[in-house]
């Protein structure tokens, strides 16, 4: 609690709010993932259900550290924040913001109950599920509005962080429908609506994130592995994937409570059919994700804010496994959860520690990058080489790399 402390003092002194980018709500969605789907494992321990109840307590104190923290970024460097929404590296990360909400919205479900009673915990849920929602459709619109007008993007910039805005809206569809219940008793209309606008949102999410994977994988192919500091990255492609997993089995879940008819057999059946193929390519991605991070690692890469990618992701393909767990009942998607499950934790270990650590020597904050002014654009090892040279820290994406 000392260092948690120290490190939100750090976080919060006044030189250091101008450093505070939108990505820093990846922090918060990286740590409520872990409670969440430690609850979602099947046969989950009731000490790990405490561990879970205290990681998600943790989150809420993490999420409003950070809303308050880009609330002054805002009101004190509006200039760096406007600068952010025009930057093609940084503006994408304005999807964290409404999924931070939505994953500590879901906890509340999952975990609140036992630290704020159920009642407390479902209007908490509501409330950030509302906003969150709100906020995902507003940035799956925005943000590509903003590439398409404003941006200045070539062909060698396709980056895994394009999905950030687009799979925002998946994730408010595969926490929204544990509110279906909570309706009230007879509100049939109600909750059938619901349901089927998660399935609406499920739609518009995937189709996008269908249009932006080939980009990603072009890039990779053309201009070859991403810079060091923004290979952690890659591992966002597994948010659509888990995250759409984890959405059709809620839909399964929730179908008796909404729909009448043969649907809630169908949606049962859609979560199976759909959830199987769409979780192998993810454990395809997930090798290949993994060894481009050795090899990254083998070549100098060291800690940045870029590792909190590896949590929320993995956290997702762990909620998509238990979901075929539940629907399946095979104890080979049991094994594969759990095993997830200590990946995520393994990294949710790292990314906090380095956070923390960065915090209290003062390393972090660091500024986003800014825009480029000049529409020619350098490679990246001329680029670093001549800015090392300067004595200046170098941009890899979002991030500064010391």
């Amino acid at each position: 609690m000392v260092t948690t402390a120290a490190a939100a003092r750090s976080l919060l002194r006044h030189h250091a709010f101008r450093g505070v980018g939108p990505n820093w709500y990846a922090g918060v969605m990286g740590t409520a993932i872990v409670g969440n789907a430690g609850a979602a494992l099947p046969g989950c321990p009731g000490w790990l259900r405490d561990a879970g109840t205290g990681v998600w307590v943790l989150s809420v104190v993490v999420l409003a550290l950070v809303l308050a923290a880009r609330a002054v970024h805002w009101a004190r460097h509006r200039e760096a924040a406007v600068r952010h929404l025009h930057d093609p590296g940084v503006a994408p990360f304005y999807g964290c913001l409404p999924m931070a909400l939505l994953a500590v919205g879901a906890g509340a479900l999952a975990a609140g109950p036992r630290v704020v009673g159920e009642r407390a915990a479902v209007g908490m849920d509501w409330a950030l599920w509302s906003a969150g929602t709100a906020g995902a459709l507003l940035v799956a619109v925005a943000v590509p509005y903003l590439m398409v007008t404003r941006h200045r993007i070539g062909p060698a910039d396709g980056s895994p962080v394009w999905l950030l805005p687009i799979v925002a809206p998946m994730v408010a569809a595969a926490v929204g429908p544990a509110l279906v219940p909570h309706l009230a008793v007879g509100g049939r209309q109600a909750r059938e609506a619901l349901l089927l606008g998660c399935v609406a949102m499920f739609g518009l999410s995937l189709l996008a994130t269908l249009m932006t994977l080939p980009l990603v994988w072009g890039r990779l192919l053309r201009h070859g592995p991403l810079p060091l500091a923004a290979t952690p990255a890659l591992f966002l492609v597994l948010g659509p994937l888990g995250q759409s997993t984890t959405a059709a089995g809620a839909f399964a879940d929730a179908g008796r409570f909404a729909v009448p008819g043969p649907y809630p057999a169908a949606l049962r059946g859609f979560a199976v059919l759909y959830g199987v193929p769409v979780m192998g390519f993810a454990l395809l991605w997930l090798a290949l994700a993994a060894a481009l991070v050795v090899r990254a690692g083998r070549r100098g890469m060291g800690f940045s804010m870029t590792w909190w990618a590896f949590t929320f992701p993995v956290g997702t393909c762990v909620t998509g496994a238990a979901s075929l767990a539940r629907h399946t009942g095979l104890h080979a998607a049991s094994w594969l959860a759990a095993a997830l499950y200590v990946l995520l934790v393994a990294a949710w270990a790292a990314a906090f520690g380095g956070t923390l650590r960065g915090l209290l020597a003062g390393d972090l904050p660091v500024p986003a990058a800014a825009p480029a002014v000049h529409p020619v654009r350098q490679p990246v090892a001329a680029a670093s080489a001549a800015a090392s040279a300067a004595g200046a820290s170098v941009s890899e994406g979002p991030y500064q790399v010391r």
